[in-house]
Formats: C-alpha cells, structure tokens, sequence
C-alpha cells in the first residue's frame, strides 16, 4: 500500500493522520453535543411552558433533532449501514453501544418531556448527560491517538457541549424570551471552565503530538480563546449592563460564538488533530538478514 499522509508512509513507525473517523464522525459529536446541551439547558433555565400534543415544546424538540442528525451522521459512516443493530451487541465493551443504549431511552423521554408531562424534562436532562457522557468516552478509548488518549479529553468534551447547548439557547432566546440572569452566569462559568481545561489539555498533549496536530490545535486554540471565550465573555457582560432588547442580541451574539467555536474544536479534535501515534519499533526487520 502506498497511502500517503504528509509525505511519510501511512500504517509505519512516522505518525499518520487517522481516516476512520471522518466529518460524519465529527457530525455525531457536533450534533450530538449541541443537542444533549439545549435539552440540560431547557430543563436548567428553560422556566415553565403550556406544552400540549397541540402546541408541543419546540427547545426540546430541537435538542432531539440535533442528537437524531448526530446518529444519522455516524450511521452514514457506517460501511454497510443495515448492519447497525450490530452496535447494540457490545454493551459491555463499546462506548458507542452504551450510547445507543441511553438514546432508546432519551427519545421516548424526550417526546414526553415535548408534551409537557410533568417530570419529564428532568428526566431527558438527565439522560442526555449521559448519553453525552457515553459519547465523550469513545475517542478516548482510541488509545493510539495521542489528542483523544488526555484524561481532560472527556471534560473537555463535556464542557464544550454544555457551551454548545446553552449558546444555542441563548440564540433561541430571540423567539423564546426565557434566558435569564442565571443562565447567563451559567454560561461565563462555562466558558471560563472550558478555557481553563483547554488549556491544561493542550499543554498536556504537547511533548506527544506531532507538528500538523500541534499546529491544528494551536489554530483552533487561538479561535477558542478570542471568539470562543473572550469576545461571547464581553458581549454577556454587556448585556447584563446594557438590559433590554439589546441585551437580547447581545446575548444571542454571545451564544452563536460560544456554540460556534465549540463546534470548530470538535470537528478539529476528530478530522485534523487525530495523527495515530505510529508504531514504535525498536529495529527493523530486514528481510534475508539472520539475527543473532
């Protein structure tokens, strides 16, 4: 095989950028996050609603869009997709199976939760963590990549999706006038949160990464730190200032940004930052040559 990756042999002891895991991939944790986020976000702050099977609860209905294009992402990647109920077999092992466990579950709530029965956005809220925290695990367990392998991998991905979900809420906040003095201290926690253990992660990888990821996570570094992290920061505070419908866009401005540049992280994480770490070979074998 003569697969290139950056001028070195792929599948040798030079480091390659992995191609199993491709945008679709990125697609499930993207979507995924940003779904599970909006549904913790709705229950969180989302206040009281007249949900009814006449006028059901959109937030939530979004939330369960975005975690359904996720999956439909990952299904899409699939080499032969009618094999997908293979993904149920290996509970005991496989993230990804748990996390299919925990999204049967999250769907029906979620319908309930749409309809306004009493309880039931408590209960979604706290599936979708856990379907979150399912899907944060799965890279992770790629032990040969040394961007997924960072025990702040999970926390990051937790963090980032919570970003996510609550940006996309505050956006939402244009139509649904429900965010409040709470979620906006919610959300600069959250991102003084992600930044901090942006940080400490970045620095941890460094000494194992390669060049092309180290440069792809600087890049996306710089834009979580200016418009992921400062720029939506000084738009929230404003806001909070400034009162009224100007605060509205301010803190609409302030969630695209955050839910934006989480995305960004994501989709670099898996497609761009994800070079295997190469096999480590103490000699080379040569062939016709006897060893002592």
């Amino acid at each position: 095989m003569s697969n290139k990756q950056g001028g070195a042999s792929a599948y040798g002891p030079n480091p390659w950028l992995q191609t199993s895991w491709d945008w679709r991939a990125a697609g499930n944790f993207m979507c995924g996050g940003a779904g599970t986020g909006l549904l913790m976000a709705r229950a969180l702050f989302g206040g009281p609603t007249q949900a009814s099977l006449w006028s059901p609860d959109w937030i939530v209905f979004l939330g369960l869009a975005l975690v359904g294009l996720g999956l439909l992402c990952v299904w899409l990647e699939i080499g032969r997709p009618l094999r997908a109920i293979n993904v149920f077999f290996n509970p005991r092992t496989s993230w990804m199976s748990r996390e299919a466990f925990v999204g049967l579950l999250l769907f029906p709530a979620g319908l309930a939760a749409m309809l306004g029965m009493p309880g039931w956005n408590l209960i979604t809220a706290a599936l979708a963590l856990v379907f979150l925290y399912c899907q944060s695990r799965m890279l992770p367990a790629a032990r040969g990549i040394p961007a997924w392998r960072s025990g702040l991998f999970s926390p990051l991905l937790l963090l980032t999706a919570g970003c996510e979900g609550l940006g996309i809420f505050m956006l939402l906040g244009l139509f649904h006038n429900r965010v409040s003095g709470a979620a906006l201290f919610a959300m600069l926690a959250l991102l003084l949160l992600r930044l901090m253990v942006w940080r400490r992660y970045r620095s941890g990888v460094d000494a194992s990464l390669v060049a092309r990821a180290r440069s792809a996570l600087d890049q996306t570094g710089r834009t979580l730190l200016l418009g992921g992290s400062l720029l939506p920061a000084v738009l929230l505070i404003a806001g909070w200032l400034l009162g009224g419908h100007a605060a509205s866009i301010l803190l609409a401005l302030a969630g695209a940004c955050a839910a934006a540049t989480g995305a960004s992280l994501k989709f670099t994480l898996v497609t761009r930052a994800s070079y295997n770490q190469g096999f480590a070979l103490t000699k080379m074998p040569v062939r016709g040559v006897r060893t002592s």
